[in-house]
């Protein structure tokens, strides 16, 4: 299997949260929740939810859907059902959510004073990417903004649904969290897809431009290892010719025929003492 393929049967980010249908199934217990307690009081309300939360982990198992949302509704309306029963009052059945949002909200802000933005770690774990993009600061930037996105997203829940917590009824509250719940987090989402394909822009750009500098290089030394050569074929061919020099006076005497060498007198003297 190539490499273009399993990145076309990478499953997305919303594939990998359940899907619409995961998300809209996780926002049922809190419904539920509400109307029982509206009609019944709290303690079937409790129940209630439970066994929605169950439900839906049951559906989407058989559905062959990702069960993530419904283990994370399972967990938290299990929490937020035993802080309902300890305070005794359908509120604390919010108390949960909104204390997660400040640690949340907390956690986003600090990703981004070390410079390691949640947005961006998050994303490349989810799908593998690694932390190239943390060599690049103009993506570092990015992933902040995004970052930035959903530490708002969160902190605004907290503010609003905590003052509701304190004035307002089990209704408005279930309100504002179904409100500021996906909704919210669709624009939080946006801003991270526009940091991922900003980032990943950037990131193929330089890596294409690496590969052609490399292949230049490459290019050049292919060149430069042909002129050194041909350098050795002409200093070989040099050697050669000076072997092949015109012979002194002395090689052609001795390479004369017998008849045709000079007698002793012909023959060059060497220079005397006094003539030097």
């Amino acid at each position: 299997m190539t490499q273009a393929n399993e990145t076309e049967k990478q499953p997305t980010m919303l594939e990998q949260m359940g899907g619409v249908t995961g998300l809209a199934l996780s926002s049922l217990p809190v419904v539920v929740f509400v109307l029982v307690n509206a009609f019944a009081g709290l303690m079937p309300a409790i129940w209630s939810a439970l066994g929605a939360a169950v439900l839906i982990g049951i559906a989407l198992a058989l559905r062959k859907g990702s069960v993530q949302p419904a283990v994370s509704a399972v967990f938290g309306v299990g929490i937020a059902a035993f802080i309902a029963y300890r305070t005794g009052d359908a509120k604390g059945f919010f108390l949960f959510g909104i204390w997660q949002s400040l640690v949340y909200g907390g956690a986003f802000i600090l990703s981004i004073l070390v410079r390691w933005p949640l947005a961006g770690v998050v994303w490349s774990f989810l799908n593998g990417q690694g932390t190239a993009w943390r060599q690049d600061k103009a993506s570092v930037r990015d992933y902040d903004i995004a970052t930035l996105v959903w530490a708002l997203v969160f902190c605004s829940r907290f503010v609003v649904q905590r003052w509701l917590y304190d004035e307002a009824s089990v209704g408005w509250l279930a309100a504002a969290r179904l409100a500021m719940g996906y909704p919210l987090m669709a624009v939080a989402l946006f801003a991270t897809v526009w940091a991922v394909r900003r980032s990943d822009k950037r990131l193929k750009a330089a890596l294409a431009a690496e590969e052609e500098e490399n292949r230049e290089a490459e290019e050049r030394l292919r060149a430069q290892a042909a002129g050194n050569q041909v350098t050795d074929h002409q200093v070989a061919g040099d050697a050669d010719a000076g072997d092949r020099a015109e012979p002194n006076i002395y090689d052609r005497m001795l390479d004369a025929p017998a008849d045709q060498r000079p007698t002793g007198e012909q023959r060059p003297q060497p220079a005397r003492a006094d003539e030097r």
